[in-house]
């Protein structure tokens, strides 16, 4: 496969490599993305390996809480010029509304909304405003207490990312503070027992990879893969992490101070995952008059 500029841009960007090695992993691994990333690590020239998906839509996030559900919707608009747009803000403020008393996208996109379906009104919106619009994801949450957090409130409610966070016990300013982190802190799951085993064996081979470039003995190498998986799910899970107001303490220890047990939690960021085609002014302008 031929090994682009544009993707040796992507994976520079993503792992932090020099421009040299990026195009050797990706040449490597015959110009698998993730595949060259894990070679990047292998070799310890990946500064960071995050997975967490390329954020390239525009569009916003709009959370809602009412008796202990928690939704959060994401509605995709092609630039953030719409996502700024007042008109479209109350749209999606209505959409998060109704979510409430839905399950899923799909009857969520089916539900009525001021006579109307809420697949339907967006289309409408599509026709005013001229851009190309959907109603993406949605997640809900439920437990004793819910609560919502936006990062970047682009009005009340909604944002480039939202969170939901359920516990057992009511202290929603504590609640609120994990709410913001795991805005920042991104984990993988709430705990180690919720984490995806295809991810951990994943890593394990990873990391045993890495700790075979070292040279040293197999018995050696077992028990370096221990201490590296523990400080793996120390990063990765939520109850695990250093909790971001206090680092001395983990999110469990600091939610056991505050009298609450965290039982789930949900995060969407907009766009996540989607990835679009940018190109240059200059080449859309040539595109136009050819």
């Amino acid at each position: 496969m031929a090994i682009t500029a544009a993707m040796v841009k992507e994976l520079r960007d993503s792992t932090g490599a020099g421009m040299m090695d990026a195009k050797k992993a990706l040449t490597e691994s015959d110009g698998d993305m993730e595949a060259a990333v894990d070679w990047l690590r292998t070799k310890g020239l990946a500064k960071a390996a995050k997975k967490s998906g390329r954020t390239a839509a525009e569009g916003l996030v709009a959370v809602a809480v009412k008796d202990g559900k928690g939704v959060a919707v994401e509605v995709n608009s092609e630039t953030d010029f719409v996502a700024k747009n007042a008109d479209f803000q109350k749209m999606v403020a209505g959409i998060a509304e109704v979510a409430l008393g839905t399950s899923d996208i799909d009857e969520l996109k089916a539900a009525d909304m001021n006579g109307k379906t809420v697949e339907q009104t967006v289309t409408d919106a599509v026709a005013v405003i001229g851009e190309n619009m959907s109603v993406r994801r949605m997640a809900t949450l439920e437990g004793d207490t819910v609560v919502n957090y936006v990062h970047n409130a682009a009005a009340p409610g909604m944002g480039s990312i939202g969170v939901l966070v359920a516990m057992k016990g009511d202290n929603e300013a504590f609640g609120r503070q994990v709410a913001m982190h795991i805005a920042a802190a991104n984990p993988a799951s709430l705990s180690e027992a919720d984490l995806d085993p295809a991810m951990v064996e994943k890593e394990k081979q990873v990391q045993m990879d890495i700790a075979r470039e070292s040279g040293k003995p197999e018995a050696v190498i077992e028990k370096m893969i221990v201490g590296r998986m523990k400080k793996y799910m120390a990063e990765v899970t939520l109850l695990n992490q250093q909790f971001v107001v206090n680092p001395d303490v983990t999110v469990a220890q600091a939610a056991e101070e505050a009298g609450v047990e965290i039982t789930g939690y949900t995060r969407l960021a907009v766009g996540e995952g989607i990835e679009k085609v940018e190109e240059d002014f200059a080449a859309e302008v040539a595109k136009l008059n050819s």
